[in-house]
């Protein structure tokens, strides 16, 4: 599994890369991250890429679980952006476990998730 983290718009925008199979050492890296930017801005904006995506192995999924209990709120506006009919059926699928308002994009309209999320955001400067 690969997963890669990258902050945008001043740490507003929480970017994940995920590719193969999501383990539970990917959501020891992510949360802490995800954890210390909702600290500085409140909620914030996710973009979840996937690309070559093979869902969660077993330990991941309980912790899919439980981040989503405990960030319920966290999110405002999560864009999912992928390649396959399942992904597109996650965006259904999640609405229940978050309070963000939910897109779904194809890759090649990557450009046009960020600029959803990037929508009406007032960037704090440190």
């Amino acid at each position: 599994m690969t997963t890669q983290l990258k902050e945008t718009n001043g740490g507003n925008v929480l970017e994940v890369r995920v590719s193969g199979k999501v383990t539970h050492a990917d959501y020891e890296r992510f949360v802490p991250a995800f954890e210390r930017l909702v600290g500085q801005h409140g909620k914030i904006r996710v973009l979840f890429e996937m690309t070559d995506f093979h869902g969660w192995e077993a330990g991941a999924l309980w912790d899919d679980i439980k981040f989503d209990l405990q960030h319920f709120a966290d999110i405002e506006r999560l864009a999912i952006v992928g390649e396959t009919v399942w992904e597109k059926g996650m965006s259904v699928f999640c609405r229940p476990f978050t309070a963000a308002s939910i897109r779904y994009f194809d890759h090649a309209a990557v450009e046009e998730a960020r600029g959803w999320l990037r929508t009406g955001l007032i960037t704090r400067h440190r």
